[in-house]
């Protein structure tokens, strides 16, 4: 009997910046790096398609995703979990749908009664 390694699956946290597809999210994952000339601290960020089976991510969540087998050809990590949720409340929704009547002003057919 061979035995089998199993090797531990990366992992990176990033934000979600697309949910239009379906079962995928694309997240975007930012590190920094040091400039080798100036020695500055230089943002960089790199975009992974991931696989969302359940479509639970939405636009600005926070979520660690790990690598797996390719799905696609450009989707070759999943969700594991989603750390943060962004809730954004719907404000036309949360006003009042029926806005109250402003007093009109008398025509001059009823001015002159």
């Amino acid at each position: 009997m061979s035995e089998q390694t199993t090797t531990e699956k990366r992992t990176k946290q990033g934000v979600v910046v697309s949910d239009k597809m379906d079962k995928t999210v694309v997240v975007a994952v930012e590190h920094l790096r040091r400039h080798r000339l100036y020695g500055r601290n230089v943002r960089r960020t790199h975009r992974f398609k991931a696989h969302d089976e359940t479509n639970e991510c939405r636009l600005g969540d926070s979520v660690i995703i790990e690598e797996s087998r390719p799905l696609s050809r450009e989707k070759t990590w999943k969700v594991q979990k989603v750390l943060r949720s962004s809730f954004v409340a719907d404000l036309d929704s949360l006003s009042d749908p029926t806005p109250e009547p402003t007093p009109a002003e008398p025509t001059a057919t009823e001015a002159s009664e």
